[in-house]
This record gives structure tokens, C-alpha cells and sequence, in this order.
């Protein structure tokens, strides 16, 4: 998959999960078949839980410098620090 965008992937993530489940609801499946379209269902279910909670990266660039959240280099604070 060559385009990046996030509401493409999304679709495409929704189509295959999808199609997983009318795999599991014919109910003609293999019990091996039936097993492995179950995980590539709650797979793609977990993929499609963790963008919703994910943070873009470009809103990711623009928070750090200017806000200070960013992770920031210290010098020593102690001589036992040092070593």
C-alpha cells in the first residue's frame, strides 16, 4: 500500500474486516480457516482501536518544541551522576 493516507488505510482496514466477517458467518469455513479469520478480524479490530486513541504524527511535531513537552538534555546534577 503506497498511499499514506490515514482515511484510506482506515477504509481498507474496515473492507478486510468486513470481509473476515461474512468469512466467519457462511459458516462453510475449515475450523483451521474459521480460526485465522478470527484473528484477522479482532487483529484489524485492535489496529482500528489504536489509530482512534493515536495521536498524527504531524499534530505530534507541531506540540513539541514550542509547548515544551518535549523530552529536553540535562547536564549532571551530581558528582555520582557523572560516572
Amino acid at each position: 500500500m503506497t498511499n499514506h493516507d490515514p482515511r484510506m488505510m482506515r477504509q481498507e482496514l474496515e473492507r478486510v474486516r468486513e470481509w473476515a466477517i461474512e468469512q466467519l458467518s457462511e459458516g462453510t469455513e475449515r475450523p483451521w480457516s474459521w480460526y485465522q479469520y478470527r484473528k484477522l478480524r479482532e487483529a484489524v479490530e485492535s489496529v482500528l482501536a489504536g489509530a482512534d486513541v493515536a495521536q498524527p504524527m504531524e499534530d505530534a511535531q507541531k506540540a513539541s518544541p514550542d509547548r515544551g513537552d518535549s523530552l529536553r538534555l540535562v547536564g549532571a546534577t551530581s558528582p555520582s551522576d557523572a560516572t
